[in-house]
């Protein structure tokens, strides 16, 4: 526009020829015409139409930026892999061509998107305690030595912005309940609603609007911590907008150049402490100060925290006639008095506990496998097969629950069965952990091994000797607190002066 002025200026106002207008700008004689027929609007000169190599292969690559645009994020191809494809087809332009076209395109859609109102959104406002956003995301990480798929859970204080992450090996319930315990507990507190996806695990059934009918454990968990869960719409993940970006922030600022942990609950540690060190480091946006400082003030107006849910899962199981129960491939063994028994087994994200009969059976570390193609396991627990053992001794020597004994009573085993009925003794020294404390019966069989006199009686007389606190160097023994005094003995010898006092005159023994 600064050049069609000084034009105009030089024409109308000084009355120049175009002859001189064209000498003193070093414009052509026709583009001075084109500016001056302009009338005072910039003219627009048109682009001549020139052929590129890749307008042959432009409606395949536009369907391929269709396709990809439906994909996750995590199933895209990059562009750099689409100009490969293309070469491999016979294009012979550059990766950079191929990259202009892409934004175009990105920008044409976009129009498109707007004109036709999608893509505008509403900003959205939450007062202090009023809410949070919950998300799962999927990610890797090396555990134990191993490349680890993790399902990475997202808890998002909506005002403060505070933010938790949590790993888990599956998005269960109980994987969900203990995410939402450990969230409430960094936050020191609930706020009154939960913004959700529509997730299986939270929602059986999607109705016409916000109607859902939700999952009745999903419920019971809401209900404990007194909070009102909040749906979004299908397809409206801009409801709980900043989770979303949550989880991809976190991706590059704590996920991505992970160290290595031992175990999953190292891993957990290390998230969360980090988590809280970028509240420090990262400036909230809207309100003054970082999310630390904002958080501080949102937490007086969240409920208190209550107990712990109780978050697992109950399913009916069958014990088998050899004592176990199956559950993801993998087989538990449970008390021999409850086989051929319908049994409660509680679900929780790192154990699995047995019930019946209101009360607890037993308990035993969660296995999960993500494979298939890996074996099953079987986890014993020796002590829930001594009643079986009491009655058939012989299976002791090949059983395979007591393959895993500890070694002072693999020892002993092994001195027992030379001798005619070592067995059932070694049954009845076994069964010793039913009535005693197990650290003390194995170190009275460890005494009895080191004496040189492996034997039943031995192993009972040492075993009482600890109990008694007879024997020197043995490991003390926590007295039972029904054993305990309250008062303390004294001697006192007038006592005898009275009783003495009572009988007086009377018969006794001299």
């Amino acid at each position: 526009m600064g050049l069609l002025n000084v034009i105009r200026k030089l024409r109308l106002r000084q009355g120049l020829a175009i002859r001189e207008i064209e000498r003193r700008t070093g414009l052509s004689r026709n583009t001075i015409k084109k500016y001056l027929k302009a009338d005072g609007i910039e003219p627009k000169f048109a682009t001549p139409e020139r052929s590129s190599k890749l307008d042959p292969f432009a409606e395949k690559l536009t369907g391929w930026l269709k396709t990809n645009a439906k994909k996750g994020r995590k199933d895209r191809q990059t562009l750099k892999k689409m100009h490969a494809d293309l070469v491999a087809l016979g294009f012979t332009g550059s990766y950079n061509r191929v990259a202009a076209f892409a934004r175009q395109w990105k920008a044409d859609r976009r129009r498109e998107e707007q004109t036709t109102g999608r893509g505008t959104f509403v900003p959205l406002a939450f007062s202090p305690g009023e809410a949070f956003q919950f998300d799962w995301s999927e990610d890797f990480a090396v555990v134990g030595g191993e490349r680890m798929k993790l399902q990475v859970a997202h808890i998002k204080l909506s005002h403060s912005r505070a933010f938790l992450l949590r790993a888990y090996p599956l998005q269960t319930h109980e994987m969900l309940f203990d995410a939402h315990w450990h969230a409430f507990r960094v936050f020191g507190g609930v706020p009154e609603r939960g913004i959700y996806d529509n997730m299986r695990t939270a929602v059986d059934l999607v109705g016409r609007g916000k109607a859902r009918q939700v999952n009745i454990r999903f419920l019971a968990m809401a209900n404990h911590y007194v909070f009102e869960p909040d749906f979004c719409n299908p397809a409206a993940g801009w409801e709980k907008g900043q989770v979303e970006k949550n989880v991809r922030d976190a991706r590059h600022q704590m996920l991505q150049g992970m160290p290595d942990f031992p175990d999953l609950a190292a891993l957990n540690d290390w998230l969360e402490q980090r988590c809280i060190a970028l509240w420090h480091e990262t400036a909230h946006g809207t309100l003054s100060g970082t999310i630390a400082d904002v958080w501080a003030e949102e937490r007086v107006a969240l409920m208190p925290l209550p107990v712990a849910f109780d978050g697992f899962i109950e399913i009916s199981k069958r014990v088998s006639p050899t004592c176990l129960i199956s559950f993801e491939r993998n087989r538990y063994s449970v008390p021999a008095s409850f086989a051929n028994r319908p049994v409660s087994l509680r679900i929780y994200p790192d154990r699995l506990v047995v019930a019946a009969e209101g009360q607890i059976l037993c308990e035993h570390a969660r296995i999960i496998q993500r494979s298939h193609k890996l074996p099953a396991k079987t986890i014993y627990d020796w002590r829930h097969y001594l009643a079986v053992v009491q009655r058939k001794p012989g299976a002791l020597r090949n059983g395979a629950p007591f393959l895993e004994l500890p070694s002072a009573f693999r020892q002993l085993q092994e001195h027992m069965l030379r001798k005619p009925g070592g067995d059932r003794e070694m049954v009845d020294i076994l069964a010793l952990v039913l009535h005693h404390d197990e650290q003390a019966v194995l170190t009275a069989v460890e005494l009895a091994l080191v004496g040189g006199v492996p034997t039943k009686t031995h192993v009972l007389n040492l075993l009482h000797r600890l109990v008694d606190g007879k024997v020197i160097g043995g490991p003390p023994l926590d007295t039972p607190q029904a054993l305990a005094l309250r008062r303390e003995p004294k001697a006192n010898v007038e006592r005898y002066d009275a009783l003495r006092g009572q009988i007086a005159g009377g018969r006794h023994a001299s």
